[in-house]
């Protein structure tokens, strides 16, 4: 369902949850995975819902799309949640029209991340918008926008130092690991769960810890067995969890499933262990947390970093919105040009027919109309009413005021 004249900027909304006003334990009762995600597509045009997408990470859940309203778009979203429609809108965030296209602007740029300048979301933005498109939810609207949004980020990248240096969530827990483990390279590592976050942590701990004492476990173990053989590390079956727990020094937890997959009874008089869980919802047993020789720490408190390279990112701020603003402004002309497009070809028609009738009634021979003189006649008189109708919404004084400025150049 791609009809632009239904992509009306003013159906345009986001209602969604971040970091700023819940913690991960409430962003996990609404966090989306891929089943999920592939259950809301399926419901959505029972809901009267069809351009869409959403974001779920560690940091967020948001459901963008075209609506009545926006609680059309949050009781879809929490069909699939364990939290209540009560629980979210009490903490939600709703935007609309020009608003939503800003924000995904910053949410695009790092700029509204946990960690300024965190460049993960751009993948993640990649990989929802894909996941959508491939169940035909992404209209022109929405795909022109967000390809705006993704060449916007890359110029950030390029002409700033917003997402420079090396400060990330998984660059954090390695970080973490190595300011809290002694002696990094002799310590067993198990990663569990090798998505987008899973992969960037083991790409850090070999590049950052100089060790590949790391296994990997994955609910695929093909795709464990390639980042292994990648990366020059070790993969074992899902099947291991238990015993790799009890023989790993340190066990980072980035598999989002929908339920604690590390449990207390995993743990108990194990020894000391050091656990990181990026995981959203948590996937790490809280009550772990409990046990002595048991240090767990999670994607929050991992984010609370405030160090020179943040204070760098925060001075590019201005920088960086002079660039959002710079896109921003390219995509709004293109939608009030597409959306004018209909009444600007109607009216380009419309001339064209008024020339050939001038043409007959003065020569007497429609047949020798000079066409390109009066195609370059017509195209002239169409750019200046584009122009004046993307600031204005006079069609029909503008309508008016084309004929007359036709008649005086046919004149001519």
């Amino acid at each position: 369902m791609d009809h632009f004249s239904q992509a009306d900027i003013s159906n345009f909304f986001v209602a969604g949850i971040n970091y700023k006003k819940t913690d991960a334990t409430i962003r996990g009762m609404f966090a989306i995975n891929n089943d999920k995600y592939a259950n809301i597509l399926t419901l959505a045009p029972s809901f009267g819902l069809h351009s869409l997408f959403i974001i779920s990470t560690c940091n967020r859940t948001e459901i963008y799309g075209f609506a009545e309203n926006a609680g059309q778009l949050i009781d879809l979203l929490c069909t699939q949640s364990t939290g209540s429609k009560k629980t979210f809108e009490s903490l939600a965030y709703i935007k609309n029209g020009i608003a939503v296209v800003e924000y995904l602007f910053e949410v695009g740029a790092g700029l509204d991340s946990q960690i300024l300048g965190d460049y993960e979301i751009t993948g993640q933005l990649k990989q929802s918008v894909k996941f959508a498109k491939n169940y035909n939810f992404i209209n022109c609207f929405l795909e022109r926008l967000v390809n705006s949004v993704f060449q916007s980020s890359k110029m950030i990248r390029n002409e700033t130092v917003l997402s420079s240096g090396t400060v990330s969530v998984s660059y954090a827990a390695v970080e973490y690991i190595r300011e809290n483990i002694k002696k990094c390279a002799g310590r067993k590592i198990l990663v569990v769960g090798i998505g987008k976050i899973g992969r960037n942590t083991c790409k850090n701990l070999v590049d950052y810890l100089e060790t590949t004492n790391i296994t990997l476990i994955n609910r695929s173990e093909e795709k464990a067995a390639e980042l292994a053989a990648e990366l020059g590390l070790k993969y074992t079956p899902i099947e291991d969890l238990s015993a790799q727990i009890e023989s790993s020094d340190v066990i980072l937890v980035a598999a989002n499933a929908a339920e604690p997959i590390v449990l207390t009874s995993h743990l108990q008089n194990k020894g000391y262990k050091l656990i990181v869980d990026l995981s959203i919802p948590y996937n790490v047993e809280a009550s772990a947390a409990n046990l002595p020789n048991i240090s767990l720490i999670n994607v929050d408190a991992l984010s609370k970093i405030n160090d020179e390279t943040l204070l760098k990112r925060s001075a590019e701020i201005p920088k960086v919105k002079c660039i959002i603003a710079q896109n921003m402004a390219g995509f709004i002309d293109w939608y009030t040009m597409r959306k004018n497009a209909p009444a600007l070809n109607a009216i380009k028609s419309k001339l064209a027919y008024l020339y050939m009738q001038h043409f007959s009634e003065i020569k007497g021979d429609p047949d020798k109309c000079p066409v390109i003189a009066a195609e370059k006649k017509i195209q002239k008189v169409i750019n200046g009413l584009a122009g004046k109708m993307r600031g204005e919404n006079q069609h029909g004084c503008h309508y008016l005021e084309a004929l007359n400025e036709f008649i005086v150049s046919v004149d001519n």
